[in-house]
């Protein structure tokens, strides 16, 4: 991936809804890439572009944006983000979209990468840890260069709770969550610091577990004050950190979801981890020390995904 030169690397966003959306509009404005905004649906794709078009030269941005219902818009793609799938509901959960978003998934991955085929591809799709496996799995791709972007959420959600907690800024507060993208994900109250302080020195475990109990279910109360949508504003932002980091080769320390070859004890599986991210993709994943406690609810949420993985036959 180029870090230097005058060609714009090349994003394409897979899904004119709310998330990739909002994404083309944080790259857009930011102008380190053009953008590509695929979607099935004629005219969506176009009259979004058309709109951030008009609004780059307010924005002094140099960005290109084109809609397109046409895969063959899309070749040679730098890295490729797929938001493609149907929303949580109230009362959904995210295991509850798994069989209809891997057919929309498996149909996108196929078409896409053969147009991409040097791609990294970010996948953001519910059940992300699953549906990023199944990404792998139908792009061809090696493992390093899918990955999916729900700990850098679910990592931003703990921050801000936290920070709320003791009145400071968000970025005295470092975070991290590890396992899948669901009610079953670990936040890591022992590698979440304040100032670098873990805050398992600064507050009482009920305080922790609310804290850590309102990360798990971030999405899900949005999802309910919202009524019809989801979380979309938080997610762009996530997916940002993960481009920034990925084309001008970052080397960030970032939780994602990332194929495990036994770190961790899982081999196999995708989940969420730290890991380094450089413009070859994840380029190391970073194993911490997990005490009997975190070691078995990280276990339960690596066995929840795996058994998605299963329903899809993979």
């Amino acid at each position: 991936m180029r870090t230097t030169g005058p060609r714009k690397e090349k994003i394409t966003i897979v899904g004119a809804g709310n998330v990739g959306s909002s994404l083309a509009h944080i790259i857009d404005q930011s102008s380190i890439a053009n953008v590509v905004i695929y979607d099935v649906v004629e005219g969506l794709p176009q009259g979004r572009a058309l709109d951030l078009a008009e609004a780059c030269p307010l924005w002094n941005s140099t960005a290109s944006v084109i809609g397109t219902n046409d895969y063959a818009d899309t070749e040679d793609s730098d890295v490729i983000v797929v938001t493609a799938g149907l929303p949580r509901k109230p009362g959904m959960s995210r295991d509850d979209l798994l069989q209809a978003n891997a057919g929309i998934v498996s149909q996108v991955v196929e078409n896409i990468s053969k147009f991409s085929p040097d791609a990294i591809m970010i996948v953001v799709t519910n059940p992300m840890d699953a549906m990023t496996q199944l990404s792998m799995y139908k792009s061809g791709f090696n493992p390093k260069r899918v990955m999916g972007m729900g700990g850098i959420l679910d990592s931003a959600r703990f921050r801000t709770f936290v920070a709320w907690e003791f009145g400071v800024s968000t970025e005295d507060v470092e975070a991290l969550v590890l396992g899948g993208h669901g009610d079953l994900m670990v936040p890591m109250p022992r590698y979440t610091t304040v100032k670098g302080i873990p805050i398992t020195e600064l507050i009482t475990g009920e305080r922790i577990e609310s804290l850590v109990e309102r990360t798990r279910k971030g999405g899900e109360e949005i999802v309910k004050l919202l009524k019809t949508g989801s979380a979309h504003y938080a997610p762009a932002a996530a997916i940002y950190q993960m481009i920034k980091a990925l084309i001008f080769d970052e080397k960030r320390v970032l939780s994602c979801s990332a194929y495990l070859y036994g770190e961790y004890g899982v081999k196999g599986v995708y989940t969420g981890v730290p890991v380094v991210l450089g413009s070859r993709g994840i380029e190391k994943i970073i194993e911490l020390p997990l005490n009997e406690e975190e070691k078995a609810n990280f276990e339960k949420s690596v066995e929840a995904t795996r058994s998605m993985i299963e329903a899809m036959n993979l």
